[in-house]
């Protein structure tokens, strides 16, 4: 017997969640409904929470070495301890106010560093496109964790440090991604129509061209978040990164590869790393749905079938 649900249009077996007619969530375009998009919302949201709130939701000092050392996890340090006696929950959730601020901060950076070099590269051609992409190919000469170990290791190792090896092999894909969006867009009617009424190259770069290559370049960056993540935490798990005692994943997980038979040490850190670049990747595949009109044409064909 083919089970239906009678609550509104939605259905069970149809791949998607049972929207009542005025449940809130029919508010938000397809996309944003599909149960990938609500489980990556969600897990955002709450990592985004946890970076406000970490002071008041860890039940311990990160630093503070006053619990049995080694303790498994129950009731009192439901992550259990280190080494050293530190309870994991805080410090895993303290490493979410490193890990994630910086991942946004880098991610910020390369968008901007590689969207300008990208469209000025696109838009003026010539000895300017020479210059940043040959730069560009360099860089991607060079596998990607290779050439940030090598930076880090000559700056020094730093979160600060680590965060520029990431920010040094990261902008030339938006440089590239940009550069291709404005050549493409450069020649259309209404950019040819503002340069004949007497726009400078750079207002007509500003105005007509940047506003129309925004969409993918922010769906590269949501990507990238869980991707800069992982970058700077493996820095810090080879040792690049964050120093003792700071709480941070990488180089938790890290001490966790000393005690291998005390699994929790590294396992929730990894998890929470795991967590963090699967929300985000969800998100940008969502956002990618939301701004792609061939994908939000196909979402109402589906709705219309399904309905």
């Amino acid at each position: 017997m083919k089970a239906t649900w009678s609550g509104g249009s939605g259905r069970l077996g149809s791949g998607r969640f049972p929207f009542g007619r005025f449940h809130p969530l029919r508010r938000l375009p397809r996309a944003w409904r599909r149960p990938l998009a609500v489980v990556g919302g969600v897990l955002a949201g709450l990592w985004l929470v946890i970076v406000l709130a970490a002071p008041l939701l860890a039940p311990h000092d990160p630093l503070a070495q006053d619990l049995p050392r080694l303790a498994g996890p129950g009731p009192g340090h439901w992550f259990g301890t280190d080494e050293l006696g530190r309870d994991v929950l805080s410090r895993v959730l303290y490493g979410a106010r490193v890990s994630i601020p910086l991942a946004l901060l880098l991610v910020s950076l390369s968008l901007l560093i590689g969207g300008v070099l990208g469209a000025c590269a696109g838009f003026f051609g010539r000895w300017v496109d020479e210059t940043v992409m040959r730069i560009a190919d360099l860089v991607f000469a060079f596998p990607t964790v290779i050439l940030a170990m090598v930076v880090a290791a000559a700056l020094g190792a730093s979160l600060q440090n680590a965060v520029l090896a990431v920010l040094v092999v990261a902008w030339p894909s938006y440089a590239r991604v940009t550069r291709g969006l404005v050549m493409g867009l450069r020649s259309r009617e209404f950019v040819l129509s503002g340069r004949l009424l007497g726009f400078s190259a750079w207002r007509s770069l500003r105005v007509d061209v940047l506003p129309n290559v925004l969409g993918p370049l922010l769906v590269l960056a949501t990507l990238d978040i869980g991707t800069a993540t992982l970058l700077l935490s493996g820095l810090s798990f080879l040792g690049l990164g964050a120093k003792p005692p700071t709480a941070e994943w990488g180089a938790m997980v890290a001490s966790g590869t000393q005690q291998f038979d005390k699994w929790w040490i590294g396992v929730f850190p990894g998890l929470a790393i795991l967590t963090v670049v699967l929300a985000f990747n969800f998100l940008g595949d969502a956002l990618r749905d939301a701004l792609d009109p061939g994908t939000a044409r196909t979402l109402g064909a589906e709705k219309e079938r399904v309905a």
